[in-house]
Order: C-alpha cells, then structure tokens, then sequence
C-alpha cells in the first residue's frame, strides 16, 4: 500500500516511522532531509506576553490540493526520488510539532534543496491560518513576514504575501 505524500491531521506524528516508510524498500536512495517545525512559546519580532497555545485552520480538501501540486513542482525542479509532507492543525501547544517536510533522492544536494523548497513553499502559500492566545488572554492571527516571501522568491515565485 503506498503511503500518502500530503497528510493533514490533528494527531502528531512519528519522525522515525515516517522516514522509515518514506524510504522502505528504495535501493536507490542515497540521501534523505528531513525538517520538522515546532510552535514556539514567542514569536519573533512579537512584543508581549509568551504564546499558550496556536490553533491552525485549513479548508479540508483544498489544502491537500495545493500542497500535492507543491510535491509535484518539487519533483519537477529536483532529482528526488520520493517526498512527504504533514501538517498538523487544531489546537497546538509550544514544543508540540506542527509540520514535517522530507525528501528522498541518490545524493544529498537535491534532497536538501527540495526540502528547503517545500518548506519556504509551505510557510507562504499553504492555505492554512495560523491564531495565536497569548498569556495575557490575547489572540492574534498570524501575519506572513517579508522575510518567508524573500526566502520563496529565491526559488523564482513572487509571493507579496506579508503588508
């Protein structure tokens, strides 16, 4: 049974077991990246109060959509042999994981590039929306920074999502 490239699920996952099934049973792979993102108690460049909690919202069946078509430009501009993406949403806590990009392919390079593509891809186009509840009973939604549009252009995709 072929394991699902996308995943979105509240559930968290197992890194290992993940790569583990990434990979199982490919002769040819030579290089495996992996990057695993996690909620942060501050974010940056926010003053105030730490951060509780982070619930993040998605439009089931779109988002999977445009992040399988975001794979598939992945294996279009790089040498990989396979790729995988989960994201969690509902209601996360700092430390918990919130995201896990990995790529296979025969060398290294391609692996880490297209690794690092799908995740300045995923923080700036993903259709996911990101409300943070700080300790002082604030919420705040989550606004994309210039500096995540800058690391997407360097792949050739405008974004000008950040105001």
């Amino acid at each position: 049974m072929a394991v699902p490239r996308v995943r979105i699920q509240e559930a968290d996952f197992d890194t290992g077991a993940e790569l583990a099934a990434l990979r199982a049973g490919d002769h040819g792979v030579g290089a495996v990246c992996s990057f695993v993102g996690t909620v942060r108690a501050a974010s940056p460049g926010a003053p105030g109060p730490a951060v509780l909690d982070m619930e993040l919202e998605h439009y089931p069946g779109m988002t999977e959509k445009a992040i399988e078509a975001m794979v598939d430009e992945a294996h279009r501009r790089f040498d990989i042999l396979a790729a995988r993406v989960i994201h969690r949403v509902g209601l996360l806590r700092p430390g918990e994981q919130i995201v896990f990009v990995a790529v296979t392919s025969a060398h290294r390079g391609q692996s880490f590039q297209a690794c690092e593509f799908l995740m300045d891809w995923l923080k700036t186009q993903a259709p996911f929306w990101k409300k943070e509840r700080t300790a002082d009973g604030q919420a705040r939604w989550v606004d994309a920074r210039v500096s995540d549009d800058r690391a997407l252009a360097r792949w050739g995709i405008d974004a000008r999502n950040a105001g």
